[in-house]
């Protein structure tokens, strides 16, 4: 068989998508996977990387396009991640998540996966604009301070003054606190020589149209600091609350240890579900504001509590799910790893009212073996664990507790699908409800209904 070379160019029709959207066909019964290719075209794919088992291309041309292949909806598609299936039309992307979680059961066969009830995805009202946080790197650009978002595999930083998933609001923040920043001449991150102080701004709203701005730097020093902070107040009224987060050196986080208050407002409320939620700057909440509610009564309808029920609420960020169910329940309690975000979840429980629910700082596989072993009995069980799924030894306590109700969020049907393999063993799947939370991306949240076997 004639040798492979990167920059190789060949016709190639796309079967499918993998986990990630890229298109999948098969070149000399190789697979191939090929960016920016949709199911049922015919591509010349070029080779960007050769590997014993697989091909990986780009799409060079397109001979054949798909029905569902639209115009991309940013001009910086392909440039930047956040957008990778911008080119595809809304109800394809819709069908596309529902087949990601298909393909997640596929691969790790968890028991009886062929015969689940997997429902149709609840797409959004607005698959644009929806975003309400941005994370986005700073750097000098021909003399300009510029923000924007990494090139994929890469530090190069593609600057981006609107963005299609973002919020127009916390756009021009961003925008307008560049044009501060380099007015002042506040030193900005160099990576490449590791000097300078501005790293990254993190600015979040809420929907009265306030924002909270965290600016992360390389040192606790920070030039200016009162000029900038005096403009942000004159020129950007939005901005209630103004923190700085210290991360020195070269680090692949976003965030240091380290969080300050510069000026304003400690926290920035939103409101969920009817009720009020207070974020500190480094707190978890979702990041479509009107799909969340969609999710959350989701797991409310799934968990059908009942009034003399207890509920724990894993992986529980702010509280924002256990709170919203805690009219339902006699009483819920929650674990969460960042101390702000517990003291958060405190905090809107006794804001809205609620006195029979308590957060905890701790791992969930080592605060909930604790309650069972304190005799503590669990009648129910949310989960919404990070993108690595739950801990071998929270699932290790969950067949100890083995609670009637149980329901998992999910935000990583890889993940769900690895963990379902020991989850069956004692709980039978109702259904998976496949929700999106992330249009115009490859990720995909899922909702799974248990019940006892």
């Amino acid at each position: 068989m004639d040798e492979i070379k990167i920059g190789q160019r060949f016709p190639l029709t796309i079967k499918r998508q993998d986990i990630n959207g890229n298109g999948i066909g098969y070149y000399k019964r190789k697979i191939t996977f090929v960016v920016g290719a949709l199911p049922q075209e015919v591509v010349v794919a070029e080779v960007t990387a050769v590997h014993d088992r697989y091909l990986e291309a780009k799409t060079h041309r397109i001979k054949t396009p798909s029905p569902h292949r639209v115009k991309p909806i940013d001009p910086n598609w392909g440039k930047v991640g956040g957008v990778e299936l911008g080119h595809m039309d809304y109800g394809a992307q819709l069908n596309f998540k529902r087949d990601v979680v298909s393909q997640s059961l596929a691969k790790y066969k968890p028991a009886g996966w062929q015969h689940y009830d997997l429902r149709a995805t609840l797409g959004a009202k607005n698959p644009l604009h929806y975003r309400n946080k941005a994370q986005f790197q700073v750097r000098l650009i021909d003399g300009h301070v510029r923000a924007g978002l990494y090139a994929p595999n890469s530090h190069d930083l593609v600057p981006l003054s609107e963005f299609a998933t973002q919020k127009p609001l916390t756009m021009q923040i961003i925008n307008q606190l560049c044009g501060l920043l380099e007015q002042l001449e506040v030193p900005i991150y160099d990576e490449a020589h590791k000097s300078g102080i501005v790293k990254t701004l993190v600015v979040r709203e809420n929907a009265a149209g306030q924002a909270q701005l965290t600016i992360v730097t390389n040192s606790a020093k920070l030039p200016h600091k009162n000029q900038l902070l005096e403009a942000i107040a004159r020129d950007i009224p939005a901005v209630i609350s103004v923190s700085q987060n210290i991360n020195k050196g070269e680090t692949a986080m976003v965030w240091g240890p380290k969080t300050e208050l510069l000026a304003g407002a400690p926290y920035l409320m939103e409101t969920i579900m009817g009720r009020e939620f207070r974020l500190s700057p480094q707190a978890f909440l979702q990041l479509n504001p009107e799909q969340t509610e969609r999710l959350y009564q989701q797991a409310i309808n799934a968990l059908d509590l009942k009034p003399h029920e207890t509920l724990v609420d894993a992986y529980a960020g702010v509280g924002t799910i256990g709170l919203s169910l805690a009219h339902l329940a006699k009483e819920v309690r929650g674990m969460e790893t960042i101390p702000e975000a517990v003291d958060d979840a405190n905090a809107n429980a006794k804001l809205n009212g609620i006195e029979n629910a308590h957060y905890v700082l701790g791992k969930a596989e080592d605060v909930f073996p604790q309650w069972l072993a304190d005799g503590f009995r669990a009648d129910a069980v949310i989960v919404d664990p990070p993108r690595a799924g739950l801990d071998a030894g929270f699932i290790k306590a969950l067949h100890r507790a083995k609670p009637k109700r149980f329901v998992y969020i999910s935000c990583n049907p890889s993940t769900l699908a690895r963990d379902l393999v020991q989850l069956t063993k004692d709980w039978r799947v109702d259904y998976i409800q496949s929700i999106d939370m992330f249009p115009q991306t490859a990720r995909c949240e899922a909702v799974v209904k248990f019940s006892k076997r």
